[in-house]
């Protein structure tokens, strides 16, 4: 029952999407047909008044006269110029996913524009424009100790501005309040967090310890850049909990006061429970899972209401490591809720256990013969679902794409998150036998289930257009961002092929064989004419049956 119920759905949705298609195409090439049947009437039927045949003589004539030089220097010119075209749009093309005269054309002259489109650029407004959020990586690395470790030996930046810019205004919201200005090192953590020079921040932590060596925000943009593995790291931090232990009581006791005594306090919440995720970090970096799944279990226990940090996810990656099923699937009965935000690990979470049970007997032919068991379906859907929502990861956990360090936020459903999933969780599908078999032989049928995924989704929204703008934007400049869906070549950029192309043919042909290429072009004009012979009699039996003084008719009215 499942099954046909399966499919029923299946084909209800394909056949609605080619319907819409078709209905959509129909109306506007009918438009089109209206128009260009238009003008070709009205420029027959005035072809008298605007003397169109003595016109079309006497050019005739004049191309009569010109010498095959002539036309050689044409059609190379034509080539080259069209070949420089084809050139500067194919590097647009290749650095910003679109055609520069598609761009010029629907932004500036309002040409084939889209209703249904719209502007990728994050705004604050609802005017139209569709919004994006990037997200706090849960799982992002150690500037000091990951990070500038690649750097220094590749020499290639793993972080880019924009991506650093957003961490720098996390940190000032989390770690800075309004009575930063009444302790010294507080001010100057203040100031540190604005900086854009790691050298200056770390400079100013150091002065801020300096002022009071009970500061832990200094310890932790310590830990965070300058400490260069993780031990010296896990040591900075846990110097930080120390000074944030003492902080957090007191400011717990006095919240309730005055206002700013209660901004102390979120402050000191965050910092509290910053250090303690990142020291369960640091355990499971280390190799000390089950010391760090305590750790992330009781600050979750402790500050329930602070899901900013998404520490659950943590949390779920380690009891994977760790081949916790149960532990993780009651996670999952937890967080995989429909009021609840998704994220690629939740789904792709949830698809490696429903596919744990059957793939290490899954077999596509065998299953292609005797029909999907109900197991099965199950875990296909699941897959399904998980591909729709970020159709970027299957390729980073099937080794198709060359994975890169996570950036320090990701933009849900976009490669941000496909990259940040596959980093972390590409060896706990390697753990389960068989589960990339299944993946591979059954993740492209789902977008059979969403043929135009901006339009119309199955289980999610449509898929926003808006994310390959925002990757761009998070991932380096080294890494070829994916793109979904797959943009095909503009149309612009293959007409300017193919005139590129046939011009220089034409130039090169006319060039080598000028005698030949003349009576080439004598008997395609005589083919032409012979085949529009028959429209121009209809033509003329139009012209006879219509009154002559209808031109007359027309200008008075």
């Amino acid at each position: 029952m499942s099954k046909a119920f399966h499919c029923l759905k299946f084909m209800t949705s394909a056949v609605e999407s080619l319907w819409l298609n078709f209905v959509r195409l129909w109306s506007w090439n009918c438009l089109w047909l209206v128009w260009i049947l238009l003008v070709v009437f009205l420029v027959y039927f005035f072809r008298e008044s605007i003397q169109i045949i003595e016109s079309i003589s006497t050019m005739s004539i004049f191309l009569g006269s010109l010498s095959p030089r002539f036309y050689v220097a044409l059609t190379g010119t034509s080539s080259l110029i069209s070949g420089i075209i084809l050139i500067v749009e194919w590097w647009y093309f290749r650095k910003y996913g679109t055609s520069f005269i598609e761009q010029v054309s629907n932004n500036h002259l309002a040409i084939g524009s889209d209703d249904n489109e719209t502007n990728t650029n994050q705004t604050a407004d609802g005017g139209g424009k569709q919004k994006f959020k990037v997200w706090r990586n849960p799982l992002n690395l150690f500037r000091g100790s990951e990070y500038n470790r690649f750097q220094w030996v590749t020499g290639q930046e793993p972080l880019t501005f924009y991506d650093m810019n957003l961490s720098a205004q996390d940190h000032q919201t989390y770690f800075t309040s309004e009575s930063d200005h009444l302790r010294t090192c507080d001010n100057i953590m203040q100031k540190a967090w604005r900086e854009r020079n790691p050298q200056a921040r770390i400079r100013a932590a150091h002065q801020a310890l300096k002022e009071d060596p009970e500061c832990a925000a200094g310890y932790i943009l310590l830990a965070e850049e300058e400490a260069t593995t993780i031990l010296e790291a896990e040591r900075l931090f846990k110097k930080a909990l120390k000074c944030s232990e003492v902080l957090y009581r007191k400011s717990q006791i006095l919240q309730h006061h005055n206002p700013i005594l209660e901004a102390e306090h979120r402050r000191d919440t965050n910092v509290l429970v910053y250090i303690k995720r990142r020291l369960a970090m640091c355990a499971r970096k280390l190799g000390r899972t089950r010391e760090a799944i305590k750790m992330m279990r009781d600050l979750m226990k402790e500050f329930p209401l602070m899901n900013m940090l998404n520490i659950h996810e943590n949390l779920m990656e380690a009891l994977l490591e760790i081949q916790a099923y149960a532990d993780v699937q009651a996670l999952l009965h937890k967080y995989d809720d429909i009021s609840l935000p998704k994220s690629a690990t939740i789904c792709y979470t949830a698809a490696l256990l429903k596919a744990r049970v059957v793939c290490d007997k899954f077999s596509r032919e065998v299953a292609t013969k005797r029909g999907l068991s109900a197991a099965e379906l199950s875990a296909v859907e699941a897959i399904h679902r998980a591909v729709e929502f970020n159709p970027h990861a299957p390729k980073y956990l099937l080794e198709m794409k060359c994975l890169i360090l996570p950036p320090e936020h990701i933009l849900k459903r976009g490669d941000s998150e496909a990259v940040a999933y596959a980093f972390y969780h590409l060896p706990h599908w390697k753990h389960v036998s068989g589960a990339l078999n299944l993946l591979h032989c059954t993740w492209e049928g789902t977008f059979r289930m969403i043929p135009y995924p901006l339009e119309k989704g199955n289980l999610f929204y449509p898929y926003p257009n808006c994310t390959e703008s925002a990757d761009r934007e998070l991932l380096p400049a080294f890494h070829y961002v994916s793109v979904y869906p797959k943009k095909e070549w503009p149309l612009y950029i293959m007409v300017v092929a193919s005139v590129c192309t046939i011009t220089a043919i034409l130039a090169i042909l006319t060039h080598q064989y000028p005698e030949t290429m003349i009576v080439c072009a004598k008997t395609i004009t005589e083919f032409l004419s012979l085949l529009l012979t028959p429209f121009a009699v209809i033509l003329e039996k139009v012209d006879s049956l219509m009154p002559a003084s209808m031109w007359h008719l027309l200008t008075k009215i």
